[in-house]
C-alpha cells in the first residue's frame, strides 16, 4: 500500500446493529469496506429496556482485530443515550434505551420549570420524549444518578474504555437539550433551573480533536501495534452522515435514512423562532460551525417492525409487490409518537388508517406501500417546512444511509418533493467518520473538499420527479384533515 494512503477504523453503531468499517484515504481516493458486523439487541429487564453495551464493546474490539493496522479510530452512534460512571470510573448499570417508558409524562414536569417556548429559544431542540434532558429528569431520584460522578454519551463511553480518557463530543452533546446552539457551549441557565449538574459531563470535544490512545490492554486484545490514536468525529451518526452528503453548493436538502428519517437543511446559524418550535424542527450541531436543521421522522423503523411481525419475508419481492399497489391509497403520519414503541406495527398502521376513514391495508404489500407513501409525504412536508422556516431554497434532495437501497422510497420522495433526488452514499455515517479522521491527519481539506471527494469516488443514483405534485398535495391535505 502506498505510504500516501492511510487506513482509518470507523466504528458505526446503529439501533439494530454495529459495524466496524475500514476507510482508505489517499490523494483523490476514498474507499470503505466492512470488516465486522455485530447485532445490537436491546434487553428488557425487570426495570425496563436497556442497551447491551458490553456486547457492543466486545463487537468493537472484535472489529478492531479484524481491521488490521489502522492510523486512527473514530466512533459514532445514535444520540441521546448515556452511561453513568462512579467515582472510580466504573459503569453504573446498563445504559437505558431511549425507547424505555421512563420518560412518559416527564416533559410536563420540565416545562413547569422551563416552559417549552423558553427551552426551545435556549437550546433549539425539538421536543422528543427521549431527549437526554427528559431522561435525566426521569432519573433524578434514582440511586444510580445520585451515585454518578460522570455521564458519558454512548460513543464517548466506548472511547473511554478504549483509551482511559473522558470527553463529550459536541455534535452528540447537542442532542441532550443542554447545549446552546448559538454559543456551541452548555446552556448553563437551563441546567441550573432544572437542577442538572453540568459537572457530570466531561469537557467538550470537537470533531477532529484527539481523544486519546488505545490502552495497552486494548492493543494486546486487538493485535494492533501502538500507538493508535482515537479521534473525535461527528459522534452523532447523523452528524457524520450529513458530513458525507456529496452536495455541490448550499442549495440542497438532505434525508438521512435508516431506522429514522432525518430530513432538513444545513445552515450557518440556528432557527429559534416560535414558528420553528411549533413545527418541531431541531437545531443540532454539525461540522465546521454548521447547524443541522431537521425534523425527526419515524423512518424505516415502521417497515422494520412490520417485517419482524411478518417473519422476515424477502424484502425485494415485497417491494416489487408494493410498487404495484395503487399510490397514496392510504397514508399515516410517519412522525406520530404512536409508532415509537416496538410491537404490533401492522395492526397499529391499520388502526391509524381506520381511524382517519381511509381504506385499511390488509396485505403486507399494501401495508408496505402505505409506509413508503407516508414516508415520502413526510419527507416532502419536512423539506417544504424547512425551506420556509429557514428562508433557504433548495434545488436537489440528497438521500444518504440505508434508505438509498430502497429504490421505491427514493423515487417516491422525488415524486413527492417535485425535486431530483440523488441517492448515496449508503455508508454515509462511516464515510463521514473516516473523512473527519483523515482531515485531522492532514489528508483531506475543508467540508466542501470532502464532499467533492465523495462525489468523485462514491456510486450515486439520480431519480427525477414524475407526474407532478398535485396528488401529493391532496394526500397531505387529507392527512391534515383539511
Amino acid at each position: 500500500m502506498s505510504a500516501a494512503v492511510q487506513s482509518y477504523a470507523a466504528v458505526d453503531l446503529g439501533a439494530s446493529s454495529g459495524r466496524v468499517m475500514v476507510g482508505r484515504v489517499g490523494p483523490g481516493s476514498l474507499e470503505v469496506s466492512e470488516v465486522h458486523r455485530f447485532p445490537n439487541r436491546p434487553v428488557r429487564v425487570p426495570e425496563g429496556l436497556r442497551w447491551d453495551v458490553l456486547g457492543l464493546y466486545a463487537g468493537v474490539l472484535q472489529g478492531l482485530r479484524a481491521a488490521g493496522p489502522v492510523d486512527s479510530v473514530g466512533i459514532d452512534s445514535w444520540a441521546v443515550d448515556y452511561g453513568l460512571l462512579d467515582a472510580d470510573g466504573a459503569l453504573l448499570g446498563n445504559p437505558v434505551h431511549y425507547r424505555d417508558s421512563r420518560t412518559e409524562g416527564v416533559a410536563e414536569k420540565v416545562w413547569a420549570s422551563v416552559p417549552a417556548d423558553e427551552l426551545y429559544a435556549a437550546t433549539g431542540l425539538q421536543y422528543a420524549p427521549f431527549n437526554t434532558l427528559y431522561q435525566l429528569t426521569a432519573a433524578r431520584d434514582t440511586a444510580q444518578l445520585r451515585s454518578a460522578r460522570r455521564l458519558l454519551m454512548i460513543p464517548d463511553l466506548l472511547a473511554y474504555w478504549l483509551t482511559g480518557e473522558q470527553g463529550t463530543e459536541l455534535t452528540n452533546a447537542s442532542t441532550t437539550q443542554l447545549i446552546d446552539p448559538r454559543t456551541r457551549d452548555w446552556a448553563h441557565g437551563v441546567a441550573k433551573r432544572l437542577g442538572i449538574d453540568l459537572a457530570l459531563f466531561a469537557p467538550l470535544r470537537r470533531p477532529g480533536d484527539p481523544a486519546g490512545l488505545l490502552r495497552p490492554e486494548v492493543l494486546e486484545e486487538t493485535g494492533l501495534a501502538g500507538p493508535v490514536p482515537v479521534t473525535a468525529v461527528g459522534s452523532h451518526d447523523t452528524a457524520s452522515a450529513v458530513a458525507a452528503v456529496p452536495a455541490d453548493g448550499e442549495r440542497f436538502a438532505y434525508i438521512c435514512t435508516g431506522t429514522w428519517s432525518l430530513a432538513g437543511l444545513e445552515l450557518d446559524a440556528p432557527v429559534l423562532t416560535e414558528e420553528s418550535r411549533a413545527a418541531n424542527f431541531t437545531n443540532e450541531l454539525g461540522l465546521d460551525g454548521t447547524v443541522r436543521y431537521l425534523r425527526n421522522i419515524m423512518g424505516l423503523w415502521l417497515l422494520q417492525e412490520c417485517l419482524r411481525a411478518w417473519g422476515e419475508p424477502d424484502l425485494g419481492a415485497l417491494l416489487a409487490e408494493a410498487a404495484e399497489v395503487p399510490a397514496l391509497r392510504s397514508v399515516v403520519d410517519a412522525g406520530d409518537a404512536a409508532f415509537l414503541a416496538p410491537g404490533r406495527m401492522p395492526e397499529r398502521i391499520a388502526d391509524a388508517c381506520r381511524a382517519s376513514g381511509q381504506p385499511v391495508p390488509d396485505s403486507p404489500a399494501e401495508v408496505t406501500r402505505c409506509i413508503l407513501d407516508s414516508l415520502a409525504l413526510a419527507h416532502r412536508k419536512a423539506i417544504q417546512d424547512a425551506q420556509r422556516l429557514a428562508g433557504q431554497g433548495v434545488d436537489v434532495v440528497h438521500i444518504v444511509g440505508g434508505g438509498t437501497r430502497n429504490a421505491l422510497l427514493c423515487q417516491l420522495t422525488a415524486d413527492a418533493c417535485g425535486l431530483p433526488v440523488v441517492a448515496g452514499p449508503t455508508e454515509a455515517a462511516a464515510l463521514g467518520n473516516v473523512l473527519v479522521q483523515a482531515r485531522a491527519h492532514g489528508l483531506v481539506g475543508d467540508l466542501p473538499g470532502m464532499r467533492r471527494l465523495l462525489a468523485r469516488t462514491q456510486p450515486l443514483t439520480r431519480y427525477e420527479p414524475r407526474g407532478g405534485t398535485q396528488r401529493w398535495r391532496a394526500a397531505q391535505a387529507r392527512l391534515a384533515g383539511t
